[in-house]
């Protein structure tokens, strides 16, 4: 499905794929193809490729070394990445990071960050779950208390993606607790190797060890790297959940995905037939692909109105419930089509010294399958974006 019809976008999407397909390194896609993370060495050294480009942060402004590319653009890249298999952009910083300093930072933060984060060099990780605040996320506990020009930091927090990895963390802590849990809650800047700050890597059920757990044992932060008010960041929050929530409805991937899958079941047999000629995988798949249609018009329909200037408020709610319930879908779908051979991810995403036993995607495939079970969940349950849904976009 073809959304985009202005030619001067298309001549655009042919530069991109030109460009796609000159520069990305065999071992980058493949890594791509066979985990959801390519670890920090090659996620840096495309990041390098795309930066010498001019295409490092496809939505900065130019004055901060950013593309200024025009929302039209950013989507048309990010869905030809998915499509050659390259990897995300840079996880946090680019996306997350770099808006909210946009958005709520002083001048001396975004002089003191921006660099690193455009140049690479300076990887971020995000600091909101906590145990017992996941989905209801102002509830966290994570204390931080003003002590002259620093805050200290006491507590825990939980589930932080690529934490092993990063150097800083954006990171949601309570300074007030008298009043309602939305309230009292500051952003601060946390270096990652800050003297009481330790971490607790976990393994999740596809063998991968992607997130953490951080403990806060008296960490002093400067309040210079506070964002905004303090005890006034929930609005950051929800600026930054919404970003998150767009993201993790994955459109592009997904419809990469299925295309991967879609060739899979057409070149697998059962009892001598393609696997696709079976009419319960036929209708199957039929399924999937006309949601994820749905979902793709949803998505340009939100993206590209006038009235939303392209950021969208709880309306992203739709797009985290359904994008990822078809991510779901399609994993299932294909770790189904192989079958037998569609065994547990042994050896983590590092895999094995034994050689694959059937097709040579089955095994990733099964740790997709494992990993995916995840994303209903974080960004807020699939049940809470339910009720903001209910609440904040129909009014019920």
């Amino acid at each position: 499905m073809q959304l985009i019809q202005d030619p001067s976008v298309e001549e655009f999407r042919k530069d991109v794929r030109d460009f796609l397909t000159a520069t990305l390194p065999d071992d980058i896609r493949q890594r791509s193809v066979d985990a959801m993370y390519v670890g920090r060495a090659m996620q840096t050294r495309w990041h390098k490729i795309l930066l010498a480009h001019g295409w490092g942060a496809p939505s900065w402004p130019k004055e901060h070394g950013g593309t200024g590319w025009s929302l039209a653009q950013q989507y048309v890249f990010d869905h030809e990445l998915a499509d050659a298999d390259a990897p995300r952009g840079l996880p946090f910083g680019i996306d997350m990071v770099g808006p909210l300093l946009f958005a709520y930072g002083t001048e001396a933060q975004r002089k003191r960050y921006l660099p690193g984060i455009l140049s690479g060099d300076e990887w971020w990780c995000q600091g909101f779950s906590e145990p017992g605040s996941g989905s209801d996320l102002a509830s966290l506990q994570c204390k931080a208390k003003r002590d002259g020009d620093a805050y200290v930091l006491n507590g825990t927090k939980l589930w932080q993606t690529l934490a092993m990895d990063a150097d800083m963390m954006f990171g949601l802590f309570r300074t007030d607790g008298s009043g309602k849990k939305q309230e009292g809650i500051t952003v601060l800047l946390v270096d990652m190797h800050s003297p009481g700050l330790t971490l607790r890597p976990i393994t999740l059920i596809d063998g991968s060890v992607e997130v953490a757990q951080c403990f806060f044992d008296d960490v002093r932060v400067p309040a210079g790297n506070r964002v905004g008010e303090e005890n006034k960041g929930w609005g950051c929050a929800k600026y930054l959940l919404g970003i998150e929530r767009l993201g993790i409805a994955e459109v592009a991937r997904s419809k990469a995905l299925l295309r991967r899958l879609k060739r899979l079941v057409a070149s697998q047999t059962d009892g001598g037939a393609p696997v696709l000629a079976d009419p319960y995988v036929a209708r199957r798949i039929a399924d999937i692909e006309v949601d994820l249609m749905a979902l793709e018009a949803t998505e340009y329909r939100f993206l590209f109105d006038p009235a939303h200037g392209g950021e969208l408020g709880p309306e992203a709610s739709i797009l985290k419930l359904v994008g990822t319930q078809v991510e779901q879908r399609i994993a299932e779908a294909m770790m189904e089509a192989f079958g037998p051979y569609a065994q547990p991810a042994a050896g983590g995403p590092e895999g094995t010294n034994e050689p694959p036993v059937g097709h040579p995607f089955a095994e990733p495939a099964t740790r997709l399958y494992f990993n995916m079970r995840k994303i209903s969940i974080y960004g807020g349950s699939n049940e809470i974006q339910r009720n903001i849904v209910s609440k904040a976009v129909l009014g019920l």
